[in-house]
């Protein structure tokens, strides 16, 4: 045991001197000694201090300057209400795309464009949580088609285009609050979005003392939101609360977890029952109920099929399991799927393969489970490597648990097995872990990612609010092998992690992208050629300014308004060189976009501050950059 009293220790700064007892001898410092000591023999034996797997390890992830990343990985923003696009295995972030939140960079929540997707006008709403990435796959393979992301905060499920990296479509999911688990069908293509609605609520929920206070009359519902149109295309009500969901590799079932068994709506009572269930939905059964009519609908929302799953129901199996399970996680091999414990030392594993004689009453819905390994305090989330083995993140202990599958089903069945092969201390308290293609059938067991919630002692103080831990292990040999540390802001709630060959961006834009479909009919309208005429068209106090964007001009650089005029302005960038942006800034008017090239953006404003306002472009885009501006002239 090392005495951190020790003179031979090495020595604390000033701001470590005046820390707590307990910071000083948090695990930081004591690594740090123990370094320390360990560094000194070594050197005096000539040993090196790294094993030769570390070294190895170290070295695969390193991306040099100019080279490019094996995969990509989509990062939820979680509180931030964004997705971000990372690099893997170098861990650069490559960009960031706004989805439910403000974007002053590129005027997401400010462009017309942009609230045309967020549906501004219904759902003003610039705030978001997301939670969970998940890309679109056919036959079980990623397709680098789409993105999709929950919205918890405001019951919302958006889809990105990868080919653009845009946000292009969101709906409001109606009858519910808080979409929280998200997962995508995988067979035969991603036909349906899964997403869960966590809390219960009345129905209808208009208010009504009488139905507010009838907890037990509360209830939620899985959602199936076609992936093309985006529209729900059905809703299932269950018991409990959601958690989070997956798909079979079939595209006959889905399965969520779920807590609050209870139907309680405190913690005490959430916490009264020592099991609550997995809920399993026939996909099958629940298209054909739709398409015979047997359903109902809800006030508000009478276009969408409402079907009844609670317990007893022939579209659901309730499969118990231990209390508050979380994470819902299907292995690669086709066959197996895993809810976790949270609340319970144990994850739980079931055959899928067993589903299709549960909903025939063949069996019984504990017969489906297989497998109860007891891996640590706390499991949250389980990947897989395409090689038989499970990486749990475990939150209480702060690891990754990786476990054999089949080994964990044998000890199930009595023999005497390990299935346990490591425990890899993370930093720490991990939630979401991803595996390289880990979702798919192309799980290739390269690279694991731990998301971890908490920070503290890891980088350098930034104030009260601590940055939170991006982990990189590498996955490829026989042990896990820490090799990346990355501060992230809020959040590193999920993300997924997909080879580059299956992501094929567009470099520039189409000129009939159907993203800036609306604008350029408004422009026809107006009989203006986007690409050609710089134009002002005045409709009363409405001014529609279109004009071109070439290095370093603006196709006008002075229009007139009156006080209080209603201005439109549209910019499109006719420069074809792929990494030319430019930006339009009106100034002290609270309005800028970004118009990439061949792109074409709009924005609108009141022009409510008379005399000279200039505009100017906030991308750099040239050497004369700076002269690329225009002026307002607003008459009082």
């Amino acid at each position: 045991m090392i005495d951190p009293n020790d003179k031979d220790l090495p020595k604390v700064d000033a701001e470590d001197a005046n820390a707590s007892e307990h910071v000083k001898l948090s695990r930081r410092l004591f690594l740090g000694g123990s370094a320390a000591l360990v560094g000194a023999a070594g050197a005096g034996l000539g040993g090196s201090l790294v094993s030769a797997p570390a070294q190895a390890a170290s070295q695969s992830a390193h991306v040099g300057p100019g080279e490019l990343d094996e995969y990509y990985g989509f990062w939820s923003g979680g509180h931030s209400g964004e997705v971000r696009v990372l690099g893997l295995p170098s861990m650069r972030e490559l960009m960031r795309i706004p989805v439910f939140n403000l974007d002053c960079a590129t005027g997401w929540g400010l462009t017309n464009e942009s609230k045309e997707v967020l549906n501004y006008d219904e759902n003003p709403y610039l705030v978001g949580d997301c939670h969970h990435p998940h890309m679109s796959m056919t036959d079980g393979h990623y397709d680098g088609k789409y993105v999709f992301i929950n919205d918890k905060g405001n019951t919302r499920v958006a889809r990105i285009r990868c080919d653009i990296m845009k946000t292009d479509k969101i709906v409001t999911v109606p009858n519910c609050q808080a979409i929280h688990g998200l997962r995508v069908q995988k067979v035969p293509h991603t036909k349906y979005v899964f997403a869960n609605a966590e809390f219960r609520i009345p129905h209808p929920n208009n208010g009504a003392l009488e139905s507010m206070k009838d907890i037990e009359g509360y209830y939620t519902m899985f959602n199936a939101i076609d992936a093309e149109t985006m529209e729900v295309a059905f809703q299932v009500i269950v018991d409990g609360n959601l958690d989070n969901t997956d798909a079979d590799y079939t595209g006959k079932y889905a399965f969520s977890t779920c807590y609050n068994s209870e139907n309680a709506v405190d913690l005490a009572g959430t916490m009264r029952n020592e099991r609550d269930h997995v809920v399993i939905f026939n996909i099958e059964r629940i298209e054909a109920a739709v398409k015979a009519g047997k359903y109902t609908t809800l006030p508000g929302a009478d276009n969408v099929p409402v079907l009844d799953g609670r317990k007893g129901s022939q579209l659901t199996r309730y499969v118990p399991v231990p209390k508050s399970p979380h994470g819902m996680n299907t292995a690669p091999d086709g066959r197996h799927c895993v809810a976790n414990g949270k609340l319970s030392p144990t994850v739980t594993v079931m055959d899928m393969w067993k589903f299709d004689d549960l909903f025939d009453d063949k069996i019984k819905p504990r017969d489906v489970v297989v497998a109860e390994p007891e891996l640590g305090l706390g499991p949250l989330h389980t990947a897989f490597d395409g090689r038989g083995n499970a990486y749990t993140t475990v939150f209480i202990d702060s690891q990754i648990v990786k476990w054999d599958v089949q080994k964990a089903i044998e000890a199930y069945k009595g023999e005497k097995v390990n299935y346990i092969k490591q425990k890899l201390d993370v930093q720490y308290q991990p939630g979401h872990n991803h595996t390289t293609m880990g979702e798919t059938r192309d799980a290739d067991g390269k690279w694991l990612i731990s998301l971890c919630k908490f920070s503290k002692d890891r980088f350098l103080n930034c104030g009260p609010l601590h940055a939170e831990n991006d982990q990189l292990i590498d996955i490829s040999g026989d042990e896990m092998v820490l090799v990346h540390d990355g501060p992230t802001y809020a959040e590193p709630h999920d993300c997924m992690i997909v080879h580059r060959s299956k992501v094929k961006p567009s470099k520039l834009w189409s000129r009939d992208d159907p993203f800036f479909a609306s604008t350029v009919a408004m422009a026809e309208k107006d009989g203006v050629n986007l690409e050609t005429d710089n134009k002002v068209i005045r409709d009363g106090n409405k001014v529609r300014v279109y004009m071109t964007s070439v290095a370093p001009n603006y196709g006008i650089t002075e229009f007139n308004v009156k006080l209080g005029d209603e201005v439109t302005v549209v910019v499109t960038n006719l420069d074809k060189i792929e990494d030319v942006t430019h930006g339009f800034c009106m100034v002290n008017h609270g309005a800028q976009m970004e118009i990439s090239p061949q792109a074409t953006a709009s924005i609108t404003f009141t022009a409510d501050k008379p005399g000279v306002q200039w505009y100017y472009c906030n991308w750099f885009c040239h050497a004369l950059h700076m002269e690329m501006r225009g002026r307002m002239l607003v008459e009082a």
